[in-house]
């Protein structure tokens, strides 16, 4: 018959008293991020892949939570205070960061605008993540340095030549929706490049005619924000 270990009570209150300091700490190193996409897919899938890809032990530390709302522009800013208000108001504290995503795509100059600089002068601020014109051209970005004005309907192309010469894949082709492309990116791009190419786009303008910032991003700006947080920026 086995013999039985017995642990002193006081060891095991001790143990109970330092699992419970962990637990405190844990949670009050905990930052919440609230990321509000103006596209129901595109977006939310490579924000939600990116989440899933984050340093084991990150998710223990971080809250990240992906709503695409399906609206545009000043609308998606506005959806973006009404979630925070709803999410505090849950999770009964505050929330740290959040970052409206959205592009400039066919929408009016001013009510592009309007929607970065609403978000900037929001009370919290929301952070916001756009770009000019489309969210794939932080995808171009992975490949190379890319500084043309071109329509949106163009980065289809443009990606798909991309990925075909990094990949050896000829019969290549971009889905709009794909759950996928955060893994293929991170397999034939290189994200370190993508952040570097559009820091160099965003020193090309010097106003606040954001519109006009053709092309642009401000995608990286929310990436490095997520990596420094995990510890990998």
């Amino acid at each position: 018959m086995a013999r039985r270990i017995k642990i002193d009570n006081a060891v095991l209150k001790r143990r109970a008293r330092k699992e419970r300091k962990r637990a405190v700490e844990i949670k009050a190193k905990r930052r919440f991020y609230l990321i509000v996409c103006e596209g129901e897919k595109t977006e939310p899938n490579y924000f939600n892949a990116f989440k899933a890809d984050l340093p084991k032990g990150v998710l223990e530390l971080v809250n990240i939570d992906i709503d695409g709302t399906g609206k545009n522009t000043i609308s998606v800013i506005d959806e973006s205070v009404k979630l925070r208000d709803r999410y505090e108001k849950n999770y009964l504290r505050a929330i740290d960061e959040v970052w409206a995503v959205f592009d400039k795509d066919s929408f009016p100059d001013r009510n592009f605008n309007n929607a970065v600089n609403k978000g900037e002068n929001s009370q919290p601020k929301i952070n916001c993540a756009w770009t000019n014109e489309a969210f794939e051209l932080w995808y171009l970005l992975h490949f190379h340095y890319f500084n043309t004005a071109v329509s949106r309907h163009s980065y289809q192309e443009k990606l798909e030549v991309a990925m075909r010469e990094a990949s050896g894949n000829e019969a290549f082709r971009y889905e709009k929706n794909s759950t996928g492309m955060y893994a293929l990116l991170k397999r034939y791009g290189s994200q370190a490049a993508a952040v570097a190419n559009a820091e160099k786009l965003e020193v090309l303008y010097d106003d606040r005619s954001f519109a006009r910032h053709n092309p642009c991003t401000k995608v990286h700006l929310l990436i490095q924000s997520l990596l420094k947080m995990s510890g990998g920026g």
